[in-house]
Order: structure tokens, then C-alpha cells, then sequence
């Protein structure tokens, strides 16, 4: 039992050994480093899904990447010397946020400038001609950005539209344009809201489809984005809506749930009118 006002960790950390093969190979730094890209990201992928939040995030990369480190006899720097565990920590961060980085162009265009908006001002308002530049690096038209609801024009000036501020009334389903920023930020808006909470953003995941895995990815990026700029109200935000993305698509599937059983038990019946 811990005291009161005591100090103690929000989290715990669990390490799980295993005896290296007796012929474990001996490599380079950059087969290392090869080793890491390709199998970090499936790694990182089971983290998410399993409900890690964004916050513990850099710890829990250490796994696999150690994982990874410790498989091999040695790993050899470019003078033939024995890599350090304090270097293989640096370079599996490094392979982490090139992952991350990376990601950032499976978005829509849409998207991506909204996030790279983000990363500069967060929701400050700035003048029309910064957003042009983003713009026209992505080919996308100012008026394309601002019907789809992402950016507000104020003559002049723009911004990212706040939550506050977007459609109360927005359904996934019947939006033609689609993009991931609007997933991510209306399923954060309903989430915390007065009528909302988890059922009803569970809905709009449910209607999001193929695009929430990066909804949830974007929101994993806008954490770390916030967590760098010290925005501890935003980070807030993104960290519980990627805590709570698993428990959401699973209230989505106990949702739709009902309708198939209902629909399975009017099939399982027939009648043979002739044997009446």
C-alpha cells in the first residue's frame, strides 16, 4: 500500500528475457539499423492497437527496438568496436521518428497540410499567404481546404478551425471529402462532449471506415507534436483519444452487432407453407 502523498509511478514497466541463441550472429551498425526499420513499424502498429497511449509511447518503442539489439551476439560500429547500449537507445528513437515522419505522406493532401499547419501554430490564427505556400505544395486549392471545413477563412487571415467551432451536426458518412484531420478532430469534439461521450464517438469510428487506422495514427502524431511544443492542454486531447480508439472501435462493433444478429436470426427460419 502506497502512502499518502507519496510518490510513485503512473505506470510499470515489465521486462521479459530470454537466452540468446548460442550462434547468434554478429552484424554492422547498418544492418542494425535495416533490422530496425523493417520491423519496428508491425511493432509499433501492435502497441497502438493494443491500447498503449501516446504518452508512454517512447518507452514502450524500447521493446521492440532492444529486442531487436539484444538478438544479435554484437553490433559493430564503424571502427569494429561493440555498440553501446546508450547509442542503440539513440538509434532506435531515431528509426522511431523517421516511422513517424513517414507516415505523415499516407495521409490525404487535406491532411497534410493541415498537420504541417498544426506542427507551425497550432490553432493560432496566421496571415492567408502561409497557408497558400502549404497549399501550393500540395497542389490543393484555398477553397478546397476551406469548404471541407478544415481551415476557416477570415479574409485575409486564417486558421484551423477550433472543435468549438466545427459542425455539430457532421456525419462521416455523408461527407464527400473525407479526410483524416476532420476523423481525428470531430471524434476528439463528440468524445468530450456534454452530449456526447464514447457510444456516440463510437459512431462516427463505425462510419469513418478504411480511414481509422490513420485517424488513430494522426492522433498518435498531433500528441507527439503538442508533447514537443508544450501544449499540454492539446497533448490532453490526442493522448486519451488514442487511449480510447480500441474500446471506441469495439463499442462500434457492439453497435452494428444487434442489427447482424437480427438479421442472421430472420434468416435461420423458413417456412414450407406446403407442410401446413
Amino acid at each position: 500500500m502506497i502512502s499518502k502523498g507519496a510518490n510513485a509511478l503512473a505506470s510499470s514497466i515489465v521486462l521479459v528475457c530470454r537466452k540468446r541463441a548460442s550462434d547468434a550472429e554478429i552484424i554492422t551498425r547498418a544492418e542494425f539499423i535495416g533490422a530496425l526499420k523493417r520491423e519496428m513499424p508491425d511493432a509499433i502498429d501492435d502497441i497502438r492497437k493494443a491500447g498503449v497511449g501516446p504518452v508512454d509511447m517512447q518507452q514502450s518503442v524500447i521493446g521492440p527496438g532492444m529486442g531487436v539489439f539484444t538478438r544479435f551476439a554484437k553490433v559493430l560500429e564503424n571502427d569494429d568496436s561493440p555498440m553501446s547500449v546508450r547509442t542503440a537507445l539513440s538509434l532506435i528513437n531515431r528509426v522511431w521518428e523517421e516511422i513517424e515522419n513517414e507516415l505523415d505522406t499516407n495521409f490525404d493532401p487535406e491532411t497534410q497540410v493541415a498537420l504541417a499547419w498544426f506542427a507551425s501554430y497550432g490553432f493560432d490564427t496566421r496571415g492567408s499567404g502561409e497557408l497558400i505556400g502549404l497549399a501550393n505544395a500540395k497542389n490543393i486549392p484555398l477553397s478546397t481546404l476551406f469548404n471541407s471545413g478544415i481551415f476557416t477563412d477570415l479574409h485575409g487571415k486564417t486558421a484551423l478551425t477550433s472543435r468549438a467551432d466545427l459542425r455539430a451536426d457532421w456525419s462521416p458518412a455523408a461527407d464527400a471529402t473525407l479526410t483524416v484531420w476532420e476523423c481525428v478532430q470531430h471524434t476528439a469534439r463528440v468524445l468530450n462532449a456534454p452530449d456526447g461521450g464514447g457510444e456516440a464517438a463510437a459512431r462516427l469510428v463505425a462510419q469513418i471506415g478504411p480511414k481509422a487506422a490513420d485517424a488513430r495514427a494522426l492522433a498518435y502524431r498531433l500528441y507527439e507534436i503538442c508533447s514537443q511544443k508544450n501544449w499540454a492542454g492539446e497533448a490532453l486531447v490526442y493522448n486519451e483519444l488514442a487511449q480510447e480508439w480500441a474500446r471506441l472501435e469495439e463499442i462500434a462493433i457492439n453497435i452494428a452487432s444487434p442489427v447482424s444478429a437480427t438479421t442472421g436470426a430472420q434468416g435461420a427460419f423458413t417456412f414450407d407453407e406446403g407442410a401446413i
